[in-house]
């Protein structure tokens, strides 16, 4: 065989291993961007849900000390977000979740209290609905993104 022939077909080996290679990092560097990419929306995602029910059930828990009269729309709305954690969230976020519907729900069936009232136990941790909710998506987002994280403004 000819020499030049071996020189071209080594040049051509080479350069199909080079773009070959190329080719396999530029795949995996642009997968590893689409997973990350992902993983931050998720995160968000969460974050979102999380907020928007902490403030939902907030505004409901408040309403339901004054009030024994639930608006349904907004009891639907809590659930509706209950459900999507269903979806997206571990098991004790779900079942925290579910327990601040409960507490709600208890509370609109209880006497109606005044603000003399509210004033004197708003001081008792074991008054707030939200706290394992709360200790339990921070654990979660952390284990996400392996440091604290803020919910979302």
């Amino acid at each position: 065989m000819d020499t030049g022939y071996i020189s071209a077909l080594a040049a051509l080996a080479g350069s199909t291993i080079g773009g070959f290679t190329s080719l396999a990092a530029s795949w995996l560097s642009q997968n590893a961007q689409t997973k990350a990419q992902r993983f931050q929306e998720d995160l968000h995602r969460r974050q979102d849900l999380y907020k928007n029910f902490i403030e939902e059930a907030s505004k409901l828990y408040a309403d339901a000390w004054q009030s024994g009269e639930p608006a349904v729309p907004d009891l639907v709305q809590i659930y509706a977000l209950i459900t999507r954690m269903r979806v997206l969230s571990s098991r004790r976020i779900v079942e925290a979740a579910d327990q601040v519907g409960r507490t709600i729900l208890a509370q609109y069936r209880a006497p109606n209290r005044n603000l003399l009232e509210i004033d004197r136990i708003i001081d008792d941790s074991s008054m707030n609905p939200l706290r394992d909710f709360g200790d339990a998506c921070r654990d979660e987002l952390r284990r996400m993104g392996g440091r604290s994280i803020v919910l979302r403004e």
